[in-house]
């Protein structure tokens, strides 16, 4: 009866882990080893192309990672064009005029599809492409874990609601962070991702009339590319200092109140994140050290898996 007993709890254990451990390998860098071995090599090149064309781009491939990741997990809903009888994300406040890359994803799926058909996802052809264009611009490198699916839904309404605006206060970056799994360091280190790219006047404007922790000189600057009324399309670096170079100026700015967005300065303002983003202002291989392993975080919020999900064929509609 004790050897019974001690079998049939030998054989739960094994169980167990061996779920733990299929739940744990549902991503890995290594998924389409086999299956599409020149995946990472193509993505690389088409980014590499991308990016020499126009720097900017590595930044909004980012960006489009962290808006798809944010709404219902990283499953290439962001990617999905309206029609007539679907409403994607593409319009949501976050996104419309302002998110783009679009057509470099485009490009990488075609490539893909001619050395690996209906064998890679969208989810992460994306995820490649923003490691990519972040490494392109002189960030940091990682493990991209892959074996995401692509959804065949999306929501507008989650995009309006789940995406931090300019105007978050630090209380709410922290629990919209912690809605999706990640804690305040990680949201300090993904926000460091404002040190490339450029925002439109409109995300700024109030903070550069309105609010009070503020640089003068930096104010007077940015007002006269974004008039207190029109120009809402006017762009404007997020990092003054190297816009198109990933590296931790953008907390030196912090520190120095030079925060383009009101939610960047947040994160230097008095408050709980003072002493990570001064620490991050003076050593930048412990942000970019912090900015890999959150990128990875980020990146196993909420994937397809298994037979969940589509491998799309044009990652702007649904098969």
């Amino acid at each position: 009866m004790v050897s019974l007993n001690r079998n049939l709890i030998l054989a739960f254990l094994c169980v167990l882990l061996c779920f733990v451990s299929f739940s744990n390998a549902q991503l890995s860098a290594n998924f389409y080893g086999t299956s599409c071995p020149n995946l990472q090599t193509i993505v690389r090149n088409a980014m590499t192309q991308a990016v020499n064309r126009e720097a900017r781009l590595g930044a909004s491939v980012l960006r489009l990672f962290f808006h798809d990741c944010f709404v219902n997990g990283c499953d290439a809903s962001i990617l999905l064009d309206d029609t007539s009888t679907f409403i994607g994300e593409k319009n949501a406040n976050p996104n419309r005029n302002s998110a783009r890359g679009y057509e470099v994803i485009d490009t990488i799926k075609t490539q893909v599809e001619a050395a690996c058909p209906n064998v890679v996802s969208c989810a992460d052809i994306l995820a490649l492409a923003a490691r990519e264009g972040t490494v392109l611009l002189g960030g940091p490198s990682w493990a991209v874990p892959l074996g995401r699916r692509d959804a065949r839904t999306a929501s507008q309404s989650a995009a309006n609601t789940q995406i931090p605006a300019p105007s978050s206060s630090l209380t709410t970056l922290i629990s919209m962070f912690s809605a999706k799994g990640l804690n305040a360091r990680d949201m300090t280190a993904l926000s460091g991702s404002h040190t490339i790219g450029q925002a439109r006047c409109t995300t700024f404007r109030n903070r550069i009339y309105n609010d009070t922790n503020i640089d003068p000189q930096f104010a007077a600057t940015r007002r006269a590319t974004c008039p207190a009324s029109g120009g809402d399309a006017n762009l404007a670096p997020l990092d003054i200092q190297t816009p198109n170079r990933f590296d931790n100026d953008y907390y030196q700015n912090l520190v120095i109140r030079r925060g383009l967005l009101h939610s960047d300065q947040e994160l230097f303002n008095g408050g709980s994140q003072d002493a990570l983003v001064r620490s991050y202002s003076n050593n930048g291989a412990s942000f970019r050290s912090d900015f890999a392993a959150a990128m990875v975080k980020m990146g196993n919020i909420s994937p397809l898996t298994g037979t969940n999900g589509e491998i799309r064929t044009n990652c702007r509609a649904i098969n």
